[in-house]
């Protein structure tokens, strides 16, 4: 989808639940990505139903998902250089450049995406470098923070992100970039 508008849903730490408003609020989306604790192949099936979808293992997964699925994703989508992983330890990327998700050569990524802590978290700017986003799209299981239960969701065109945010179920915007 090179060109065009893309709109890309970042999910995470679905335990193996997906309620029919966390399928609903992707519904609008070209790309999923699920940021580990997955809970279970048939998770993935039902997101395959909306988008293709790239996801990584999380600390509560197993070896179920077959070569697909590891512990880190570099997809790039609509031009846009990702870097996924499940606990934000592993993707954080320290000043010079080194990573548990990125090896030597890999480029470095515009988006860093992880799940884990079940908290939706937005940063951009200085604090996110070398990365422009780092984010957590929370959880739409067992939600630890005021947020409830949340998704993000972001649109990206030719190299760019346009708009990010973090939404909840009914598709309030809770934090936005």
């Amino acid at each position: 989808m090179e060109g065009s508008l893309m709109r890309i849903g970042i999910i995470s730490d679905t335990h193996g639940s997906l309620s029919p408003q966390a399928y609903a609020a992707l519904a609008d989306c070209d790309h999923i990505i699920h940021a580990g604790d997955i809970g279970g192949p048939a998770i993935l099936r039902e997101l395959e139903t909306l988008a293709p979808v790239t996801a990584v293992l999380g600390n509560n997964d197993f070896a179920e998902y077959g070569s697909d699925v590891g512990l880190f994703a570099r997809p790039v989508l609509g031009g846009v250089k990702f870097l996924v992983g499940h606990k934000p330890g592993d993707v954080r990327v320290s000043r010079g450049g080194a990573s548990r998700g990125l090896g030597p050569g890999d480029p470095i990524p515009d988006v860093i995406v992880h799940g884990h802590t079940h908290v939706p978290e937005l940063v951009v700017g200085p604090e996110a470098r070398p990365a422009s986003i780092y984010m957590c799209p929370g959880a739409v299981f067992r939600p630890r923070s005021d947020f409830g239960r949340t998704i993000a969701k972001m649109d990206v065109e030719n190299g760019r992100v346009l708009r990010t945010a973090i939404e909840d179920l009914t598709g309030k915007t809770l934090l936005e970039a």
